[in-house]
């Protein structure tokens, strides 16, 4: 059975803009569905990183915000910890990073809470019936939430193709042993050349796994269970993660891991998509590089599996913007994720997801009409 998508176009004007065209689409999506009064609502997004500026403005959130509120939510803004070393590596900082990026309580009315603590370790084991995964490590704050809306921004992605709701549930609610879970099936790596023997990752294992006694940190594999906390604390960056899995099947156990992120919220969720800005790569990076395409949109629905499906046609039926990193697929209906990763089979997520039982591919586009003859 095809999946319901929301779509409201970019176009604009004197009878309705573009933050009221969000509204109503979220309304016709089944936003009032989803929330009941009394409800703690999880706003699951990225807060961007510092130098970046192709994620969701604020504005935008302060909308759904709004909504959620008018509907007697409680709702909260929420990400998780980075697994590598930068600007959102711990709550602190990722915090600092997205009130600097506009996400303050007085732009989005909403306060902002780590969906996996102070260090990135705040998570519960979540059983799921994947085919590679019987469990999965999720933040307790999405855990414990009584709904989930995820608000994504669609872009391309150097591992997976593109990042949407499905990578920003796996990822993006995952804890920081979920994350080195996905990306890889062995511990981190310490550099000797670049180790400067400060025991800053002595002090943060929990597990002994460290020796500092020849003068340089060593990690013991044995006693390493993966936990990522000695990545973060580094400064020299000579902890390294082991990016060892290939990207199939990182994205299949990316769709295993979203199982996780919305278990226990039937009929408790819904996704909406940016198809604006759509950067050749992951948001994480301190930049933002030109769009591959011209900004297509929001959708929204209950099925992450089919948004992203529905996302990933748009782009490719669009004409490319010249001048980008996307080297092939420039025409209309040309493959715009291979052109810019030409080895990234990027349908794996969508197909693993529709395989788990995440969502469907197949789905009926209902256009958001215009208020009046014209915007």
């Amino acid at each position: 059975m095809a999946a319901q998508i929301y779509f409201a176009d970019m176009r604009a004007g004197m009878r309705e803009n573009l933050h009221t065209k969000l509204e109503r689409l979220t309304e016709l999506a089944g936003l009032s569905k989803v929330i009941c009064s009394g409800d703690l609502v999880a706003i699951k997004m990225h807060f961007g990183e510092k130098g970046g500026h192709a994620y969701i403005r604020p504005t935008f959130v302060r909308r759904i915000v709004d909504q959620i509120k008018a509907l007697g939510g409680k709702p909260f803004l929420t990400d998780s910890s980075t697994l590598y070393p930068g600007e959102r590596k711990e709550a602190v900082s990722s915090l600092t990073c997205a009130i600097e990026n506009g996400f303050a309580y007085a732009v989005v009315n909403a306060p902002l809470i780590m969906s996996d603590g102070l260090r990135g370790h705040s998570s519960q084991r979540v059983a799921v019936a994947g085919e590679l995964l019987a469990e999965v490590d999720i933040g307790r704050e999405i855990i414990e939430a009584d709904a989930l809306i995820v608000l994504s921004h669609f872009k391309c992605h150097e591992l997976t193709g593109f990042g949407g709701a499905i990578k920003n549930l796996a990822m993006g609610c995952s804890s920081r042993t979920g994350k080195l879970e996905q990306h890889s099936t062995l511990g981190p790596t310490i550099s000797a050349k670049k180790c400067t023997s400060c025991g800053a990752c002595l002090k943060a294992c929990a597990h002994d796994a460290i020796d500092l006694s020849s003068g340089k940190a060593v990690l013991d594999a044995v006693r390493c269970v993966g936990c990522g906390r000695c990545i973060t604390v580094c400064e020299p960056k000579a902890v390294q993660i082991q990016w060892n899995e290939e990207s199939a099947l990182v994205m299949k156990k990316m769709a295993e891991y979203s199982l996780g992120a919305i278990s226990g919220k039937d009929k408790k969720l819904l996704f909406v998509n940016f198809i604006t800005q759509v950067s050749p790569a992951c948001d994480c990076y301190g930049h933002s590089d030109t769009p591959i395409v011209a900004d297509i949109g929001i959708l929204a629905s209950t099925d992450p599996v089919a948004l992203d499906q529905a996302c990933a046609d748009m782009v490719n039926q669009a004409r490319g913007l010249p001048g980008t990193a996307m080297a092939t697929g420039h025409e209309a209906g040309g493959d715009k994720f291979r052109g810019v990763y030409p080895h990234i089979d990027w349908e794996v997520q969508l197909e693993h997801g529709e395989k788990v039982g995440l969502g469907v591919r197949a789905y009926e586009v209902v256009v958001l009409q215009p208020v009046g003859e014209k915007w």
